[in-house]
Protein backbone atom coordinates (compact mmCIF):
# COMPACT_ATOMS: atom_id res chain seq x y z
CA UNK A 1 0.00 0.00 0.00
CA UNK A 2 1.48 3.32 -1.10
CA UNK A 3 1.53 6.55 0.82
CA UNK A 4 0.14 9.87 -0.42
CA UNK A 5 2.91 12.20 -1.51
CA UNK A 6 3.16 15.26 0.73
CA UNK A 7 3.55 18.69 -0.79
CA UNK A 8 3.61 22.25 0.49
CA UNK A 9 1.98 25.26 -1.15
CA UNK A 10 3.97 28.45 -1.63
CA UNK A 11 3.13 31.91 -2.91
CA UNK A 12 5.66 33.54 -5.23
CA UNK A 13 5.69 37.31 -5.65
CA UNK A 14 7.38 38.46 -8.84
CA UNK A 15 7.55 41.30 -11.34
CA UNK A 16 8.27 41.28 -15.05
CA UNK A 17 8.70 43.39 -18.13
CA UNK A 18 6.20 41.87 -20.55
CA UNK A 19 7.69 43.33 -23.74
CA UNK A 20 9.26 40.08 -24.96
CA UNK A 21 6.45 37.75 -23.91
CA UNK A 22 3.18 36.57 -25.42
CA UNK A 23 1.60 37.19 -22.02
CA UNK A 24 1.51 35.48 -18.65
CA UNK A 25 -0.23 32.28 -19.76
CA UNK A 26 1.51 29.50 -21.65
CA UNK A 27 0.77 29.69 -25.38
CA UNK A 28 1.70 27.22 -28.14
CA UNK A 29 3.31 29.89 -30.32
CA UNK A 30 5.41 32.06 -28.04
CA UNK A 31 7.39 32.52 -24.83
CA UNK A 32 5.23 33.24 -21.79
CA UNK A 33 6.11 34.39 -18.29
CA UNK A 34 4.34 31.38 -16.76
CA UNK A 35 6.21 28.97 -19.03
CA UNK A 36 9.56 30.62 -18.37
CA UNK A 37 9.03 30.37 -14.61
CA UNK A 38 7.94 26.72 -14.84
CA UNK A 39 11.06 25.85 -16.86
CA UNK A 40 13.27 27.54 -14.27
CA UNK A 41 11.61 25.65 -11.42
CA UNK A 42 11.95 22.36 -13.29
CA UNK A 43 15.64 23.02 -13.89
CA UNK A 44 16.28 23.70 -10.20
CA UNK A 45 14.06 21.04 -8.64
CA UNK A 46 14.46 18.44 -11.42
CA UNK A 47 10.72 17.96 -11.50
CA UNK A 48 7.86 19.64 -13.37
CA UNK A 49 6.12 22.13 -11.08
CA UNK A 50 2.84 23.75 -12.19
CA UNK A 51 2.59 27.51 -11.65
CA UNK A 52 -0.81 29.19 -11.16
CA UNK A 53 -0.98 32.97 -11.45
CA UNK A 54 -3.33 35.53 -9.93
CA UNK A 55 -4.44 36.51 -13.41
CA UNK A 56 -3.52 36.53 -17.08
CA UNK A 57 -1.75 39.55 -18.52
CA UNK A 58 -1.79 39.91 -22.30
CA UNK A 59 1.19 40.16 -24.64
CA UNK A 60 3.32 43.20 -23.88
CA UNK A 61 1.65 43.93 -20.53
CA UNK A 62 3.93 44.31 -17.50
CA UNK A 63 3.56 43.40 -13.83
CA UNK A 64 5.02 45.33 -10.92
CA UNK A 65 3.53 42.61 -8.76
CA UNK A 66 2.20 39.26 -9.88
CA UNK A 67 1.41 36.54 -7.35
CA UNK A 68 1.56 32.84 -8.24
CA UNK A 69 1.31 29.64 -6.25
CA UNK A 70 3.16 26.35 -6.58
CA UNK A 71 2.92 22.99 -4.82
CA UNK A 72 6.38 21.62 -4.10
CA UNK A 73 6.82 18.01 -2.95
CA UNK A 74 8.05 17.87 0.62
CA UNK A 75 11.11 15.76 -0.17
CA UNK A 76 12.54 18.42 -2.53
CA UNK A 77 14.52 20.04 0.24
CA UNK A 78 15.43 23.69 -0.44
CA UNK A 79 14.92 26.82 1.63
CA UNK A 80 12.75 29.64 0.26
CA UNK A 81 15.65 32.08 0.54
CA UNK A 82 17.88 29.78 -1.49
CA UNK A 83 15.11 29.14 -4.02
CA UNK A 84 14.58 32.89 -4.53
CA UNK A 85 18.31 33.38 -5.07
CA UNK A 86 18.70 30.51 -7.51
CA UNK A 87 15.58 31.37 -9.50
CA UNK A 88 16.76 34.96 -9.93
CA UNK A 89 20.15 33.64 -11.04
CA UNK A 90 18.74 31.62 -13.94
CA UNK A 91 15.64 33.62 -14.93
CA UNK A 92 16.10 36.22 -17.69
CA UNK A 93 16.71 39.85 -16.77
CA UNK A 94 13.08 40.82 -17.39
CA UNK A 95 11.63 38.57 -14.65
CA UNK A 96 12.44 39.09 -10.95
CA UNK A 97 11.42 36.99 -7.95
CA UNK A 98 10.84 39.07 -4.80
CA UNK A 99 9.49 36.67 -2.23
CA UNK A 100 8.53 33.01 -1.75
CA UNK A 101 6.65 31.94 1.36
CA UNK A 102 4.47 29.02 2.54
CA UNK A 103 0.70 29.42 2.72
CA UNK A 104 -2.23 27.22 3.70
CA UNK A 105 -3.06 24.36 1.36
CA UNK A 106 -6.29 26.01 0.23
CA UNK A 107 -4.75 29.43 -0.48
CA UNK A 108 -5.11 30.10 -4.21
CA UNK A 109 -3.25 32.82 -6.11
CA UNK A 110 -6.24 33.52 -8.36
CA UNK A 111 -9.39 32.60 -6.47
CA UNK A 112 -8.26 33.85 -3.05
CA UNK A 113 -7.44 37.32 -4.40
CA UNK A 114 -9.86 39.99 -3.20
CA UNK A 115 -8.78 42.81 -5.48
CA UNK A 116 -6.34 43.76 -8.20
CA UNK A 117 -4.97 47.14 -9.20
CA UNK A 118 -3.80 48.12 -12.68
CA UNK A 119 -1.91 51.23 -13.75
CA UNK A 120 -1.85 52.59 -17.30
CA UNK A 121 0.87 55.13 -18.13
CA UNK A 122 0.78 57.85 -20.80
CA UNK A 123 3.20 60.64 -21.65
CA UNK A 124 3.00 63.67 -23.93
CA UNK A 125 6.68 64.37 -24.63
CA UNK A 126 9.00 62.06 -26.52
CA UNK A 127 11.21 59.97 -24.26
CA UNK A 128 13.45 57.06 -25.29
CA UNK A 129 13.11 55.62 -21.77
CA UNK A 130 9.32 55.32 -21.79
CA UNK A 131 8.72 53.85 -25.24
CA UNK A 132 8.11 50.28 -23.95
CA UNK A 133 6.38 51.22 -20.68
CA UNK A 134 4.09 54.12 -21.53
CA UNK A 135 1.90 55.27 -24.43
CA UNK A 136 2.93 58.53 -26.04
CA UNK A 137 0.06 60.94 -26.80
CA UNK A 138 0.42 63.45 -29.63
CA UNK A 139 -1.85 65.97 -27.90
CA UNK A 140 -2.68 66.42 -24.23
CA UNK A 141 -6.28 65.34 -23.58
CA UNK A 142 -8.66 66.89 -21.05
CA UNK A 143 -7.76 64.87 -17.97
CA UNK A 144 -10.32 66.68 -15.83
CA UNK A 145 -13.16 65.43 -18.04
CA UNK A 146 -11.56 61.99 -18.14
CA UNK A 147 -11.57 61.88 -14.35
CA UNK A 148 -15.26 62.79 -14.26
CA UNK A 149 -15.94 59.93 -16.66
CA UNK A 150 -13.71 57.54 -14.70
CA UNK A 151 -15.79 58.17 -11.58
CA UNK A 152 -18.84 56.87 -13.47
CA UNK A 153 -17.28 53.39 -13.51
CA UNK A 154 -17.95 53.03 -9.78
CA UNK A 155 -21.70 53.27 -10.43
CA UNK A 156 -21.87 50.13 -12.59
CA UNK A 157 -21.16 46.42 -12.31
CA UNK A 158 -21.69 45.05 -15.84
CA UNK A 159 -18.71 45.92 -18.05
CA UNK A 160 -19.60 43.96 -21.16
CA UNK A 161 -18.83 47.05 -23.25
CA UNK A 162 -15.18 46.81 -22.22
CA UNK A 163 -14.76 43.05 -22.54
CA UNK A 164 -13.12 41.18 -25.35
CA UNK A 165 -15.81 39.28 -27.27
CA UNK A 166 -16.07 35.49 -27.51
CA UNK A 167 -14.34 34.73 -24.22
CA UNK A 168 -15.06 31.82 -21.88
CA UNK A 169 -16.01 34.21 -19.05
CA UNK A 170 -19.26 33.24 -17.34
CA UNK A 171 -20.06 36.73 -16.07
CA UNK A 172 -19.05 40.29 -16.93
CA UNK A 173 -19.85 41.58 -13.45
CA UNK A 174 -16.98 43.43 -11.76
CA UNK A 175 -16.94 45.69 -8.72
CA UNK A 176 -14.72 48.71 -9.34
CA UNK A 177 -13.49 50.29 -6.12
CA UNK A 178 -11.39 53.12 -7.51
CA UNK A 179 -10.73 54.68 -10.92
CA UNK A 180 -8.81 57.90 -11.49
CA UNK A 181 -6.12 59.72 -13.45
CA UNK A 182 -3.07 60.94 -11.51
CA UNK A 183 -0.54 63.45 -12.83
CA UNK A 184 3.06 62.39 -12.28
CA UNK A 185 4.88 65.30 -13.95
CA UNK A 186 4.24 68.01 -16.53
CA UNK A 187 4.29 65.35 -19.26
CA UNK A 188 3.36 62.07 -17.54
CA UNK A 189 0.05 60.71 -16.28
CA UNK A 190 -1.30 57.36 -15.23
CA UNK A 191 -4.72 55.79 -14.92
CA UNK A 192 -5.28 53.78 -11.73
CA UNK A 193 -8.10 51.28 -11.33
CA UNK A 194 -8.88 48.74 -8.61
CA UNK A 195 -11.58 46.04 -8.79
CA UNK A 196 -12.30 42.58 -7.46
CA UNK A 197 -11.76 41.17 -10.95
CA UNK A 198 -11.14 42.29 -14.52
CA UNK A 199 -12.36 41.07 -17.89
CA UNK A 200 -10.10 40.32 -20.85
CA UNK A 201 -8.83 43.60 -22.32
CA UNK A 202 -11.02 45.58 -19.90
CA UNK A 203 -8.52 48.18 -18.70
CA UNK A 204 -7.17 48.95 -22.16
CA UNK A 205 -10.71 49.33 -23.53
CA UNK A 206 -11.68 51.63 -20.66
CA UNK A 207 -8.61 53.82 -21.21
CA UNK A 208 -9.30 53.95 -24.96
CA UNK A 209 -12.87 55.11 -24.32
CA UNK A 210 -11.76 57.64 -21.70
CA UNK A 211 -9.39 59.04 -24.32
CA UNK A 212 -12.41 59.77 -26.52
CA UNK A 213 -13.80 61.81 -23.64
CA UNK A 214 -10.47 63.62 -23.26
CA UNK A 215 -10.38 64.45 -26.96
CA UNK A 216 -13.90 65.86 -26.96
CA UNK A 217 -15.32 63.02 -29.06
CA UNK A 218 -17.50 61.71 -26.23
CA UNK A 219 -19.21 63.42 -23.30
CA UNK A 220 -19.28 62.10 -19.76
CA UNK A 221 -22.95 61.26 -20.27
CA UNK A 222 -21.99 59.55 -23.51
CA UNK A 223 -19.44 57.47 -21.60
CA UNK A 224 -22.22 56.40 -19.26
CA UNK A 225 -24.36 55.32 -22.22
CA UNK A 226 -21.47 53.27 -23.61
CA UNK A 227 -21.45 51.24 -20.40
CA UNK A 228 -25.22 50.85 -20.42
CA UNK A 229 -25.26 49.55 -24.01
CA UNK A 230 -23.28 46.45 -22.96
CA UNK A 231 -21.80 46.31 -26.44
CA UNK A 232 -18.04 46.25 -27.13
CA UNK A 233 -18.53 48.01 -30.46
CA UNK A 234 -19.96 51.04 -28.62
CA UNK A 235 -16.71 51.60 -26.72
CA UNK A 236 -13.44 53.05 -27.97
CA UNK A 237 -10.40 51.24 -29.32
CA UNK A 238 -8.08 49.41 -26.96
CA UNK A 239 -4.90 51.32 -26.18
CA UNK A 240 -1.45 49.72 -26.69
CA UNK A 241 -0.40 47.05 -24.19
CA UNK A 242 2.97 48.63 -23.38
CA UNK A 243 1.53 51.21 -20.96
CA UNK A 244 -0.31 48.69 -18.78
CA UNK A 245 1.00 47.31 -15.46
CA UNK A 246 -0.54 44.87 -13.02
CA UNK A 247 0.39 46.86 -9.94
CA UNK A 248 -1.04 45.02 -6.93
CA UNK A 249 -2.90 41.86 -5.94
CA UNK A 250 -4.70 41.94 -2.58
CA UNK A 251 -5.57 39.02 -0.31
CA UNK A 252 -7.41 38.67 2.96
CA UNK A 253 -5.84 37.02 6.01
CA UNK A 254 -4.83 33.39 5.55
CA UNK A 255 -4.62 30.75 8.27
CA UNK A 256 -1.04 29.75 8.97
CA UNK A 257 0.16 26.73 7.02
CA UNK A 258 0.53 23.40 8.77
CA UNK A 259 3.87 23.07 10.60
CA UNK A 260 6.55 21.86 8.22
CA UNK A 261 7.81 18.38 9.03
CA UNK A 262 11.42 17.85 10.04
CA UNK A 263 13.66 17.42 7.02
CA UNK A 264 11.18 19.02 4.63
CA UNK A 265 11.82 21.83 2.18
CA UNK A 266 11.24 24.83 4.45
CA UNK A 267 11.27 25.41 8.18
CA UNK A 268 8.83 27.90 9.72
CA UNK A 269 11.71 29.81 11.30
CA UNK A 270 13.28 30.39 7.88
CA UNK A 271 9.92 31.28 6.35
CA UNK A 272 9.33 33.94 8.97
CA UNK A 273 12.55 35.79 8.28
CA UNK A 274 10.55 38.34 6.33
CA UNK A 275 8.42 39.31 9.36
CA UNK A 276 5.54 38.03 11.44
CA UNK A 277 2.94 39.06 8.85
CA UNK A 278 4.28 36.65 6.22
CA UNK A 279 1.09 34.58 6.26
CA UNK A 280 -1.40 37.33 7.02
CA UNK A 281 -1.08 39.67 4.08
CA UNK A 282 0.72 40.09 0.81
CA UNK A 283 3.57 42.55 1.09
CA UNK A 284 4.40 45.30 -1.38
CA UNK A 285 7.10 44.71 -3.95
CA UNK A 286 10.55 45.95 -3.04
CA UNK A 287 11.09 48.51 -5.81
CA UNK A 288 14.86 48.23 -5.47
CA UNK A 289 14.66 44.63 -6.68
CA UNK A 290 12.45 45.29 -9.69
CA UNK A 291 13.76 45.02 -13.28
CA UNK A 292 15.39 48.20 -14.56
CA UNK A 293 12.92 51.02 -15.29
CA UNK A 294 9.99 48.93 -14.01
CA UNK A 295 9.77 50.68 -10.65
CA UNK A 296 6.54 52.72 -10.34
CA UNK A 297 6.98 56.46 -10.76
CA UNK A 298 6.35 58.67 -7.72
CA UNK A 299 2.94 60.28 -7.35
CA UNK A 300 3.27 64.04 -7.61
CA UNK A 301 -0.38 64.90 -7.13
CA UNK A 302 -2.67 66.28 -9.80
CA UNK A 303 -6.13 65.11 -10.76
CA UNK A 304 -7.26 62.38 -8.44
CA UNK A 305 -4.69 63.19 -5.73
CA UNK A 306 -4.45 60.92 -2.71
CA UNK A 307 -2.15 57.99 -2.19
CA UNK A 308 -0.13 56.57 -5.05
CA UNK A 309 -1.93 53.19 -4.88
CA UNK A 310 -5.54 53.25 -5.97
CA UNK A 311 -7.44 51.73 -3.11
Amino acid sequence: MGFARLSLRYFIELSYDGTAYCGWQIQPNGESVQGTLQKALAALLREDIAVTGAGRTDAGVHAAKMVAHVDIPDELSISTTHLEYRLNAILPHDIAIHKIYPVADDAHARFSARARTYYYYVHTRKSPFLRDRSWRLVKTPDFESMNLAAAVLLEYEDFTSFSKVNTDTKTNICHVRCARWVQLSDHEWRFEITADRFLRNMVRAIVGTLMEVGRGLLTVDGFRKVIEQKDRSAAGDSVPARGLFLQEVEYGPFPEPSPVLEGSSVSLSRAREGGENTYEETQSVDNNQMPANLSPRPNRGGAGGGASLCG
